[in-house]
């Protein structure tokens, strides 16, 4: 079993070269390998999604705090939008978790792979609404609206597994935000849905949901193993996406989403 360990790291890697890469889709690639690899160690088939979507989000926790610390440092988080999104990504979270708890192992698993397609659907035919001029003048989006705004982010978030990059930085860009910030802004955003979740998914499990290694639905080996990991590479797909074509990137991305929506779909069959 602790052999098998090791390829939690190795997914870690994997899944912080892609978010460093797009910003967007670690989770997602997380939540279907972890669908796969979770019944391999013991994990129960009825409850491998609920682990892997615990297991995802509390992994998110650190990757994205130390990418928000990075963009911090460049001055690309903007924390007064942070702050006004805040409390509803934390209330958002945790009643999207208290909900998925609730929810059958399949139905979890259609709505992730519809999710990836909806996702792949955006970065293939989606418009940005790009900002062009001085980066200092961008807008600082604030009040009740981004508050509601978070609570929708956050309860679809902890139903899917991810820190909500796919919504909330095309959310910021549409108010304005130069897509750095609002990638910077959006890192900052995942802490707090990665917290509110994953304690959600451990507080809500029913007993002994897990066997050894778990709190709840988090499984420690997989949220520790992945959240260091991905932390190391994720500056390395940042490097990578300023080399290569963005358009390109997406298109590739598209039909890697599709290939997990897949993934997911034919592992429920199994």
């Amino acid at each position: 079993m602790s052999a098998l360990w090791l390829l939690f790291p190795l997914l870690g890697i994997v899944a912080g070269v892609l978010a460093g890469l797009l910003g967007v889709g670690g989770g997602l690639v997380l939540v279907a390998a972890l669908a796969w690899l979770l019944p391999l160690m013991g994990i129960p088939t009825e409850a491998a999604m609920h682990a892997a979507l615990a297991s995802s989000l509390a992994s998110i926790v650190m990757t994205a705090a130390a990418s928000a610390r990075a963009h911090s440092r460049r001055g690309s988080v903007l924390w007064p939008t942070v702050a006004w999104m805040v409390p509803g990504l934390l209330l958002g979270g945790w009643l999207g978790s208290a909900t998925a708890v609730r929810l059958d192992d399949d139905v979890l698993r259609y709505i992730v792979a519809g999710y990836c397609l909806l996702a792949a659907a955006q970065l293939q035919y989606g418009r940005s609404r790009l900002r062009t001029g001085d980066a200092g003048d961008t807008p600082v989006p604030r009040g009740v609206p981004m508050t509601v705004a978070g609570g929708g982010i956050g309860a679809l978030s902890a139903v899917v597994g991810i820190g909500g990059g796919s919504m909330t930085v095309p959310l910021l860009v549409w108010h304005g935000v130069t897509p750095v910030r609002a990638v910077g802004t959006s890192s900052a955003c995942g802490v707090a849905i990665g917290l509110a979740s994953a304690l959600g998914y451990a507080l809500h499990a029913p007993a002994g949901a897990l066997p050894d290694h778990a709190v709840g639905y988090v499984y420690l080996p997989a949220a520790i193993g992945v959240a260091f990991a991905s932390v190391l590479a994720a500056p390395l797909g940042t490097r990578l996406a300023h080399r290569l074509h963005g358009d390109m990137l997406k298109r590739i991305f598209a039909l890697f989403l599709v290939a997990v929506a897949v993934s997911l779909l034919v592992a429920g069959w199994f």
